[in-house]
């Protein structure tokens, strides 16, 4: 991989995640703009364009899949004190809201039922986020069940 954009020593994270992110868009036919920027431990790729549609993919699998490769090629040499976002038009927000939302809705069955309810699998970053939000609460704890990629959340409530 001597051509890998990190490979040369002038080449700094933001450039080498900007210049993988206009790859993948320019050989999936896309226009796109992209706007790379680091805030709170994070190298984030804001895509933007008209059809990011086939950026993104089918439940987001294609953008996932964008996001962990970034983070390998970004950062080689293994796990990074900073980690990789990979966006477009908005998308991660939105599926953090709706994530959020059926994170409440298990809450309220946990609560009502008196018994832990699990979530369909979820990749490790939107378990993130849902054990975050939920932390928050207090009448309900979090813990992952399973084996990639198949590792869910279970959410039961708080003895008390």
């Amino acid at each position: 991989m001597s051509d890998a954009p990190h490979d040369d020593g002038d080449v700094t994270p933001p450039e080498a995640l900007e210049d993988l992110v206009a790859e993948i868009g320019e050989r999936l036919g896309l226009d796109v703009e992209i706007d790379v920027h680091q805030a709170d431990g994070q190298l984030i790729a804001r895509v933007s364009g008209d059809d990011v549609g086939l950026f993104i993919g089918r439940h987001g699998q294609t953008i996932d899949a964008i996001q962990h490769l970034a983070q390998r090629i970004v950062f080689p040499e293994g796990p990074a004190s900073m980690r990789v976002v990979v966006d477009a038009n908005g998308y991660r927000e939105r599926r953090a809201e709706a994530l959020r939302g059926e994170a409440d809705d298990a809450a309220e069955e946990a609560l009502r039922l008196g018994e832990p309810v699990e979530l369909d699998p979820l990749p490790p970053f939107e378990r993130r986020i849902v054990h975050e939000y939920l932390r928050e609460r207090g009448d309900v704890e979090t813990h992952s069940e399973g084996d990639e990629p198949e590792r869910y959340l279970v959410i039961s409530p708080v003895d008390r």
